[in-house]
């Protein structure tokens, strides 16, 4: 059985602060973290093999091309990745890979995705977090929006760090290393993300570009769980084409990146179906081995195993 990964990060020496990243080299866990982020060669491909993993597609890790102003990011993205196409021009069938884009400019940013996808053979982008306080339903990033609809390749939400305001105001007053657990893998990054994404369906989106694609991680960041509650409150307010919880039908995608046990999953499966989930790892923040185990000890029925270990992902991203 083919397995494809598609939330598996890296680390470019372009988009990494000097600062943090000596910050993180001051913690031993972290920094084996940042040394298999920089990896992009024997160790990770050693580390897929032990797995069974066939291929990763790889993006950057947070923070990302989205914390640099405008005028410096549009350079150091296109670097990232043309970078990122060297790697994975040596290793073909074993990495495909998302774009960072200079997202504080939206032109910018779609002309980059038109390149990525165009030249450089990417399957889409990989946004993190807000830009500037805007999440992706600010008209700003129209183009970047209809760009990805028109080249018919996903956009993937991920979280990045809350705004200074709301991490003031939700987890000010805590132990810096709560806070800031707190504020991300925690809880805060899923209920984030799992905003972006209402937001773009209740605002509009979709109708007005019924051909974009967006992949959201984390078995879908709480989502499923709350999804008949969320429908049943949005749905009435709104003067969509289809009940809210329909987009995640014809629209939006989840992984089960960063989560290893049954219930979630069981949870995402009852609520959206098995022909809208994508096996991820979130390597190398969770360890490729126990999300296998997920992939495989799962009672699923063969084919769906199937599906969501390649069949899904094949036709999505066209790997």
């Amino acid at each position: 059985m083919r397995v494809i990964a598609i939330e598996e990060h890296y680390a470019h020496p372009g988009l990494q602060p000097a600062e943090a990243l000596a910050n993180l080299r001051k913690h031993p866990q972290l920094a084996r973290i940042q040394d298999k982020l920089e990896d992009l060669g024997a160790g990770r491909l050693a580390d897929m093999d032990a797995a069974g993993i066939d291929m990763q597609v790889l993006s950057h890790t947070v923070p990302g091309a989205e914390a640099l102003p405008a005028a410096q990011a549009v350079d150091v993205v296109r670097q990232t990745n043309d970078d990122l196409a060297e790697v994975i021009a040596a290793h073909p069938d074993r990495f495909a890979g998302f774009a960072a884009l200079p997202m504080r400019d939206p032109q910018a940013a779609a002309t980059e995705l038109q390149r990525a996808v165009g030249t450089l053979g990417f399957c889409g982008a990989m946004i993190n977090g807000l830009i500037e306080g805007r999440f992706l339903d600010h008209p700003d990033f129209t183009p970047l929006l209809s760009t990805a609809a028109d080249l018919g390749v996903p956009l993937y939400l991920h979280p990045s760090f809350p705004p200074p305001q709301v991490a003031q105001i939700y987890f000010g007053g805590l132990p810096p290393v709560l806070a800031d657990l707190l504020a991300t893998a925690g809880w805060g990054w899923h209920a984030e993300t799992a905003l972006h994404v209402l937001r773009l369906i209740s605002t509009g989106v979709f109708d007005r570009l019924p051909e974009l694609r967006v992949i959201v991680g984390h078995m879908g960041e709480m989502i499923p769980f709350a999804l008949a509650r969320i429908d049943t409150v949005l749905s009435p307010m709104t003067e969509l084409r289809q009940p809210v919880a329909q987009y995640f039908q014809t629209n939006v995608w989840f992984t089960t990146s960063g989560y290893t046990t049954f219930p979630p999953l069981q949870c995402a499966l009852s609520t959206v179906g098995i022909d809208r989930l994508i096996f991820s790892v979130d390597y190398p923040y969770t360890d490729n081995a126990s999300a296998r185990a997920l992939l495989d000890t799962a009672p699923i029925s063969p084919v769906d195993r199937e599906k969501l270990a390649h069949a899904t992902v094949e036709a999505l991203l066209r790997v």
